[in-house]
Formats: structure tokens, C-alpha cells, sequence
């Protein structure tokens, strides 16, 4: 089985990207979303956190992912902090999920940091979704309700998609402009036939 990593800074659409992927029957593993679910539910990790970010960062057994997200933005040896501990404990599970995905010819593993982490050395290609940064802004704006100066902060924390091009082996390209499903269909018939 292949596994795959698909990346992309915040907005580009890489979750829309995966959900078509899925759509084709290809399993796909969520690192952003089972990170929160892991600091919500591996102990070790809670304890850890609480250990950097104290006791208080979990209110009635609940991560208080806003004061967190406060913290981690504005500090870079915190969100460091906070990525040495939960990078491993994710990388660890999605290992594990991979093994139980034998029976799929490719599976995908979508996570926002998987060049920044080094996790896409374990992986056996990478799909990079690029868009411009006044369509990403303009995206996590309607979809957060947030404001621009902070999805700048958090964009600057990521790689260029210059930086990340270096490293993929595939591109697709969300700009509103070009169609994306032929874009995708033709990298799912690439790695099937790599899979031969």
C-alpha cells in the first residue's frame, strides 16, 4: 500500500481536496484532527501539555483550545514546545492506522505541517495544494470569522508553498481558476498505476 500526504498552508483547500480523494474511495487520516483528539484523550499527552501550558489550560476535562491557540501564536517557544510533544504522539497513531489500511491501494494521510514536522519522510509521495494568499486569506476570513492580520500571523508561521514545492512530488492547484478534479483524478490514476 502507498501512503500519501497531502499539505497545503492554511486555506488552500486541502480538506476539500481530501474529501474528493475520499470520494474515490481512498482512506484518509486527519493529522489535525486527531491531534485535538489525542490532547483530549491520550493521557500522557494531557499531562504534558499541563505540564508547559499548566493545570488550567483544561477547564472541566476540556482543552481550552482558545487560550491555547492565544499562547502557541504568540510565543514560538511555546508552539515549539507544544510540537514536540503532539508531532510525535500523532505520528505515532497515524502509523498505526496506516498498518490497518493494507487492503486500499494508497491511502492519505492530510496534515497542515508535514514538511515543517519532517513526518512526509515516512510517507511515500506528497500532494501539495496551492492557491494565492488573497484567495487563502479571503477563505479562512468567511471560515473562521477571523481577521486578516492573524491569518497573516499564522501563515508566516508555515512554510512558502516555495519551500514545499522543493519536496512534493505533486501539485494541485485550488485558485478558483483551473478545475480541480481533473487535477485530482489524474494524480489518483499516477499513483494507481505506480501501485502496478
Amino acid at each position: 500500500m502507498i501512503k500519501v500526504g497531502i499539505t497545503g498552508g492554511i486555506g488552500a483547500g486541502k480538506s476539500l481536496v481530501c474529501r474528493i480523494f475520499n470520494l474515490l474511495a481512498i482512506p484518509l487520516y486527519n493529522a489535525d484532527y486527531y491531534a485535538k483528539y489525542l490532547m483530549q484523550t491520550d493521557e500522557t499527552l494531557i499531562n504534558s501539555i499541563k505540564n508547559i501550558f499548566g493545570a488550567h489550560i483544561y477547564k472541566n476535562n476540556q482543552l481550552d483550545r482558545k487560550a491555547l491557540a492565544d499562547i502557541v501564536f504568540n510565543n514560538q517557544e511555546k508552539l515549539n514546545q507544544l510540537n514536540q510533544i503532539v508531532h510525535p504522539a500523532v505520528f505515532e497513531h497515524g502509523s498505526a492506522w496506516f498498518a490497518k489500511q493494507q487492503q486500499h491501494p494508497y491511502a492519505i494521510k492530510e496534515a497542515a505541517l508535514l514538511f515543517e514536522t519532517g513526518s512526509y519522510q515516512a510517507l511515500d509521495t506528497t500532494i501539495l495544494v496551492i492557491a494565492p494568499q488573497t484567495v487563502r486569506i479571503k477563505r479562512v476570513m468567511q471560515r473562521d470569522d477571523t481577521d486578516e492580520k492573524s491569518i497573516k500571523n499564522r501563515m508566516n508561521k508555515q512554510w512558502s508553498d516555495e519551500q514545499k514545492k522543493e519536496l512534493a512530488q505533486y501539485c494541485i492547484y485550488n485558485d478558483e481558476v483551473r478545475a480541480i478534479i481533473p487535477q485530482i483524478n489524474e494524480i489518483h490514476q499516477q499513483i494507481l498505476r505506480t501501485k502496478r
